[in-house]
């Protein structure tokens, strides 16, 4: 289990970004609004790693659409080998409630970039 420490944007100028490698058991992260959570794939295979947040809802009212739940995670989809994604964590928020952990991701490099 990694927890993943976060970097700072507060400030000027430039900083050394925290990278963490995910074990893929429970990684865990804490959401602080306005980040932004990078995730790289150096190995040599796709992995497709779901964020889950424990107290997320399974009865989310969406307009125009019905209710949707949250309480299965964030599927972030495949990403391959040598390829990154990059997710605003606000855009996911309904996700981050309670605990958060990663699962799936076992040697996935992430970064927490905090506001």
């Amino acid at each position: 289990m990694a927890t993943i420490a976060a970097t700072s944007l507060g400030g000027s100028g430039q900083r050394t970004m925290t990278r963490t490698t995910l074990t893929g058991t429970a990684d865990t992260f804490n959401y602080t609004k306005g980040a932004i959570l990078v995730i790289e794939n150096p190995t040599g295979g796709a992995l497709s790693p779901t964020i889950t947040g424990a107290g997320a809802s399974s009865s989310i009212p969406v307009p125009g659409y019905g209710s949707v739940s949250a309480a299965g995670g964030y599927a972030v989809g495949s990403i391959a080998a040598g390829a990154a994604r990059v997710i605003p964590l606000d855009s996911i928020a309904a996700f981050l409630t309670g605990a958060i952990s990663i699962t799936n991701g076992t040697g996935l490099v992430c970064a927490l970039l905090n506001p």
